[in-house]
């Protein structure tokens, strides 16, 4: 299997264990900080046991960690100020900043084609959530933003990566995290299906996600990765649906069939490029 192939195979089902966090934590009757935290902690250990040597610190991966670190906090402090919905779109805006900072930072030229894809996505994203966007929660909007921009400056340090597992950066940052809420843990019950619920958070949805999300990123653009992690949100209605009944809205089915076509029509595009030049 070539490695594009494989990338983006490792990027998709990331995407999708991230996406089960909507449900579990339904089942968790923490505070938001608590969940973050013991979440951050488990997701360490996993990485720790698959990463299994020392790290070495540099400038880059400490930045990212802490990119990390905000990106967890502000979307957690986001969800509590905004409505889900709010936060969720605004925090998937980071293929904006991703092509941004991409491009001043790892000096990636994003085509014509990635900056329609980015437009089409985006709309898509708003069609998906329009029912429940809302207006007002200015603060809690725009932490949710600075989320989105802190996604991107993650994704971009896995980039930096060169001499060792981008899986590093995460490592850190779920440290810095737990280390964080450390002080704010509290009114954590130890029924079963609470323990059984952050453990799967931990291992699954951020542990092994973020191992298969940094490996996947080494093998394709910054821009591409985010725009393939956009559809861990379109998938949360899915979970729902399927544990709770929730029927999607009909926008949200139109919104996500359109990101879903931007993102194939993006990467199908990009593998043609590959083949022409190798035939040339």
């Amino acid at each position: 299997m070539k490695n594009r192939t494989k990338a983006i195979i490792f990027l998709i089902m990331a995407s999708m264990l991230w996406s089960t966090g909507g449900v579990l934590i339904k089942y968790i009757p923490w505070s938001p900080i608590t969940i973050a935290g013991m979440r951050s902690g488990i997701a360490a250990v996993v990485m720790m046991a698959y990463i299994r040597k020392p790290i070495k610190l540099k400038k880059f991966k400490v930045v990212g960690s802490i990119f990390y670190c905000a990106m967890m906090i502000l979307f957690v402090t986001a969800t509590k100020m905004t409505t889900a919905a709010n936060a969720i779109l605004l925090q998937y805006s980071a293929p904006i900043w991703v092509a941004i900072l991409s491009g001043i930072i790892l000096k990636e030229k994003i085509q014509k084609r990635e900056w329609v894809t980015i437009a089409v996505v985006m709309g898509g994203m708003i069609l998906f959530f329009m029912g429940d966007l809302q207006t007002g929660a200015m603060l809690g909007n725009g932490l949710a933003v600075l989320s989105g921009i802190a996604f991107a400056g993650a994704i971009v340090s896995l980039k930096l990566v060169k001499d060792s597992s981008p899986a590093e950066i995460p490592l850190l940052g779920n440290l810095l995290t737990f280390l964080v809420c450390l002080p704010f843990l509290s009114g954590i019950t130890l029924d079963i299906k609470s323990v059984l619920a952050i453990l799967v958070l931990g291992i699954f949805q951020i542990g092994i996600a973020y191992i298969l999300f940094t490996e996947g990123s080494r093998y394709v653009s910054a821009i591409e990765a985010v725009l393939i992690a956009v559809i861990e949100p379109l998938l949360n209605p899915v979970w729902v649906f399927f544990f709770n009944g929730e029927v999607p809205g009909g926008m949200a089915i139109i919104g996500g069939t359109v990101v879903v076509i931007a993102i194939v029509w993006n990467n199908i595009q990009k593998s043609k490029i590959g083949i022409e030049s190798k035939n040339t």
